[in-house]
This record gives structure tokens, C-alpha cells and sequence, in this order.
């Protein structure tokens, strides 16, 4: 599958905020969206000026469909750090091998092109599955934040992996994966 990550453009707000508000997206995130077209233009004005620590993109198959949204945030060159998320809104798109291709691709901008050192994420940890496509690609669990965030009438757990640029750099090697275009911006 051949995709490529493009910037956000503001006539991609209702997209993304039609994705946000999908209950299989939104089940993964810290928080349940209240949305409107005037919040995602504080939003996107917001990324637009923050453009040294943030950076988002939309995931775009081959064939021009937009799929999901991806970013880099927290970007601190001076730790040489940042930390990533991105989620699949058009549900079909699940399951085709994203993971692997965006997870190793971002690394590769990350390290090569940011020049960083370490890429950190926070999962619920009742998302085994996003935890172990993360170890399997080198990430290892920092630790676990109890009770971190209330959602849904309960308090759950969050655990925060990182990947290295040393470890990368060796595994990327015994790594088979499709390099994709991120538009560097």
C-alpha cells in the first residue's frame, strides 16, 4: 500500500472533525470532543503558528483518499524530543498495514530529518494492540500513569512509551517496510 502524509489545509477541518467525532476514534483519546467549525479554525490557526513544535498531516492512500491524521508534537530540539499520535478516520483503512508504514516512516522523519533523539506516545492501556505494534517496532514502556485521565464515568491508566534513535537506527535495518512522502513543511 503506498500512501503519503500532506499538510492540513483549512478546507480539511470538517474531514478532520467529522473523524474526531467518530466514537472509534474518539474511544482512544483523552477527551470527548465538542467540536464546531469555529473551534477547528482556533485550531488550525493555532498549528499554523506553532509550526517549530507541531506538525500534523493528513494520511493519504495512493489513490487520493484521505485516511486519518497524524502529528508530531511537543517538539523540544534542545532535549532533542517530541512526542506523536495519529488515528485512522475512515475505519475501512484499519487493518491494511498502516501501522507498520507510519510508524516506521515517522521514525525515520523524526530522527533523520528532526535530527532527535527520542519519540515518546501515551496509550490507554487497554489498547494492547497499539502497545504491542509500538514494541514491536522498538518502543519501550517508560511507565504507567494510574488513573490519569477520567473518561466515561472511570479513571484509566495510561501507559507512555518512547522509541530511541540508537535503536532505531539498528532495527530499521532488520525492518521491511514502504517509504512514504511526508511533505516537509
Amino acid at each position: 500500500m503506498v500512501i503519503n502524509l500532506r499538510e492540513i489545509h483549512e478546507d480539511d477541518l470538517v474531514m478532520i472533525m467529522n473523524w474526531r467525532m467518530l466514537p472509534e476514534v474518539t474511544k482512544y483519546m483523552y477527551t470527548d470532543p465538542d467540536l464546531s467549525i469555529e473551534k477547528q479554525l482556533d485550531w488550525y490557526n493555532s498549528i499554523l503558528q506553532n509550526k517549530k513544535r507541531e506538525k500534523y498531516w493528513i494520511i493519504q492512500l495512493e489513490s487520493g483518499v484521505d485516511v486519518g491524521l497524524i502529528s508530531i508534537n511537543n517538539i523540544d530540539y534542545v532535549n532533542k524530543q517530541a512526542s506523536w499520535a495519529y488515528y485512522l478516520g475512515e475505519i475501512e483503512a484499519r487493518g491494511q498495514g498502516l501501522a507498520r508504514i507510519l510508524e516506521c516512516n515517522i521514525y525515520d522523519y523524526v530522527f533523520d530529518q528532526l535530527n532527535l533523539n527520542k519519540l515518546w506516545c501515551e496509550i490507554f492501556e487497554f489498547n494492547e494492540t497499539v502497545i504491542n505494534i509500538h514494541k514491536k517496532f522498538g518502543a519501550i514502556e517508560e511507565g504507567k500513569f494510574k488513573d490519569h485521565i477520567f473518561k466515561e464515568g472511570k479513571y484509566l491508566d495510561v501507559i507512555r512509551m518512547a522509541t530511541f534513535k540508537e535503536k532505531w537506527l539498528i532495527l530499521r535495518e532488520q525492518t521491511n517496510y514502504k517509504k512514504i512522502t511526508i511533505e516537509d513543511y
